[in-house]
């Protein structure tokens, strides 16, 4: 998958600096990955959330953070629409932003 939007990662760890590692290791497994459907990303990220439209919320340092994600499966990228703190994802729209 071609992960797009690494910058808002980078800029995420900087602020809340536990989330560097997992954030790193996401990024790593995800370009790595050749997801096909949602079924596959559940079979590695159990834990993540399949909405509609090829959106994903992956949980990020136990549930701590959360990132939504858009999945083109056809063309293998994913782009990163928001990652906060579960306090800030409950005040956002994961289907619109």
């Amino acid at each position: 998958m071609r992960v797009v939007a690494k910058k808002i990662l980078r800029v995420f760890w900087e602020k809340f600096t536990d989330s560097e590692q997992p954030l790193k290791t996401w990024y790593k497994e995800a370009s790595k990955a050749k997801w096909n459907n949602p079924n596959e990303i559940k079979a590695e990220y159990a834990k993540a959330s399949v909405l509609k439209n090829g959106r994903v919320v992956f949980n990020i340092c136990c549930n701590k953070y959360r990132m939504i994600t858009d999945i083109n499966y056809k063309r293998q990228w994913v782009f990163i629409r928001f990652i906060g703190t579960h306090d800030d994802y409950d005040k956002v729209n994961a289907d619109k932003i």
